[in-house]
């Protein structure tokens, strides 16, 4: 009996030995799609809200890059709350807007100059923007078809003295169309494909969405 129970002991730990070689293969691999994975696990963890409340809050403010890398994830993670997230991402990156607007209207010879120069973007760039949004104000919601970071929009409107009101005012409008009827409506809508082709072209994704950010760099120049 003894040896009949190690022999099947034996056999068990054979078959074990596949399944964990099946489990390392199934493991991420690659620095892009295990930052996708770690995104994806931490999208529904207790801090996950406050998180992309501080993302959207620095991107308003002083950090152009966008939310949506910790948005879009955690709206995948549960559609039930798309739209209320949606909102939550618009006030809080409004509210970093406000700092950002500050930024270029008190304290521009001092902050912005060194935020700008940090950024490596040129000071003719911003001034073309001050001028646009001095004269339109308006032409902040075109930044929702663009990839010109928010930091940038806000900064200018506070050069350009646009009153606040109607920065803000602006500005909610810019969010809303870009988190909640673009993003929010694509997620609720498309969610499982849309996930399923995330997962699969995870490095395509990221990549591109790098790209992008750079593009919208270089569209300062031209919009």
């Amino acid at each position: 009996m003894d040896g009949d129970r190690r022999g099947l002991l034996g056999e068990e730990a054979k078959l074990e030995r596949p399944m964990s070689d099946t489990a390392n293969v199934a493991a991420p691999k690659g620095l892009l799609r295990r930052l996708y994975v770690w995104v994806m696990e931490n999208a529904r963890g207790r801090h996950a809200w406050a998180m992309l409340a501080a993302w959207a809050f620095m991107e308003g403010a002083f950090l152009p890059l966008p939310p949506d890398i910790v948005l879009l994830p955690m709206m995948l993670a549960d559609r039930r709350r798309v739209f209320a997230l949606a909102v939550w991402c618009t006030v809080w990156s409004v509210l970093g807007g406000l700092v950002g607007y500050a930024i270029g209207a008190l304290f521009w010879q001092t902050w912005g100059v060194w935020l700008i120069g940090l950024l490596h973007v040129p000071l003719s760039e911003v001034e073309m923007l001050r001028s646009k949004y001095g004269a339109h104000a308006y032409l902040m919601v075109v930044q929702v078809l663009t990839p010109v970071p928010f930091t940038l929009v806000s900064i200018s409107a506070g050069l350009a003295r646009v009153p606040l009101a109607a920065f803000v005012f602006y500005a909610a409008i810019l969010r809303t169309l870009r988190f909640i009827v673009l993003e929010g409506v694509v997620v609720h809508v498309f969610g499982d494909r849309a996930r399923l082709i995330l997962e699969r072209y995870t490095e395509v994704v990221i990549v591109a969405f790098v790209v992008l950010l750079a593009v919208g760099f270089v569209a300062l120049h031209y919009l």
